[in-house]
């Protein structure tokens, strides 16, 4: 096939934004999509077949308007550009990058990079109770708290609500030292390492002992009725059917629920049916409710999560598809 060769007009900060440390990111874009991109004279040039030439500066495009969007360009930016490319949505990384939710103590931006955490983030903001189910990585927890930590500070609610089964993964802990908080602490710590850096341990503390914000295992919300509050049921895939009725019949007048999981990774017991899978199947439907189903396209840690995830969901597809064939 025929090269040809296409010409976009960048800025010198532009450049260093898309080519990366080292060139690595635009290697990366080469590579993938097998042309040369060269730089010469404020012109960024792009030489290969018709098709690929053309999706490879359908990426630059679309990371050019991610920075120019006021966000940092980063390896998981580049790979989610060029997947959404290979799959014909050209563009989607500028247009998944949604509002600024909130920032960090440190004033990093924390913000929707992809577009189903896009459609996440806005299922939260228009429903009152949102499922976000999905594989490790993809912000199901993190964005939640950020949407919590905003709905608190603009006074939309009077308290945030955290809770998750307190189910050990796998492993038999044993007797605990301490009191009870110091028991049920190491359950709940990836709650309060997200709290920590969206809120900063100080405000965090404080909020705390005032009892506006309270983290607990999931067995102490039975019983209580949680009004205007912004409540985040985490590990959902670890409760009982029994529980999820529980935690959901808790919910009271001027509060907001989302609900986290990961359908792969239960923790219970053999044969025990898991709460979240039973409601997304009689919730299913209800306009007040929304499910978002995150994918292993929107994992945004280290590069090599993506591609363990990708694995482990080709291995479970494998295994599923070969006892339908028995």
């Amino acid at each position: 096939m025929e090269e040809i060769s296409l010409k976009a007009e960048l800025t010198d900060e532009e450049m260093r934004s898309i080519f990366g440390m080292r060139d690595a990111y635009i290697k990366k874009v080469e590579s993938s999509m097998n042309v040369r991109v060269v730089s010469r004279n404020g012109f960024l040039i792009v030489t290969g077949n018709e098709e690929n030439a053309a999706k490879a500066m359908s990426v630059i495009m679309d990371l050019k308007k991610f920075s120019g969007q006021g966000n940092e360009i980063e390896e998981q930016s580049v790979n989610y550009a060029i997947d959404m490319a290979d799959e014909d949505r050209e563009g989607a990384l500028g247009d998944a990058a949604g509002d600024i939710i909130c920032h960090t103590v440190q004033g990093k931006p924390v913000r929707p990079k992809t577009l189903g955490q896009k459609a996440y983030v806005d299922a939260i903001k228009g429903k009152l109770i949102t499922f976000g189910v999905g594989p490790a990585g993809t912000g199901k927890t993190y964005l939640a708290m950020a949407m919590a930590v905003t709905a608190f500070k603009n006074e939309d609610v009077s308290r945030i609500i955290l809770t998750r089964p307190a189910i050990e993964a796998g492993e038999k802990l044993g007797f605990l030292p301490g009191d009870l908080q110091s028991k049920v602490d190491p359950y709940l710590r990836p709650l309060y390492d997200a709290l920590f850096q969206i809120m900063g341990p100080e405000k965090f503390a404080l909020n705390m002992e005032k009892g506006l914000i309270e983290v607990a295992p999931l067995a102490y919300m039975r019983g209580r009725t949680l009004d205007n509050a912004f409540i985040i049921l985490d590990e959902a895939q670890n409760t009982t059917p029994a529980q999820m009725k529980m935690f959901l019949t808790r919910i009271g007048f001027g509060s907001k629920v989302v609900i986290t999981g990961d359908a792969t990774q239960k923790d219970l017991s053999p044969g025990t049916v898991s709460g979240l899978d039973v409601a997304t199947r009689v919730l299913k439907g209800m306009d007040e409710i929304a499910f978002c189903y995150l994918t292993g396209k929107d994992v945004v840690r280290h590069p090599l999560v993506q591609k363990i995830v990708k694995r482990y969901e080709d291995y479970e597809n494998k295994r599923r598809n070969d006892k339908k064939s028995r």
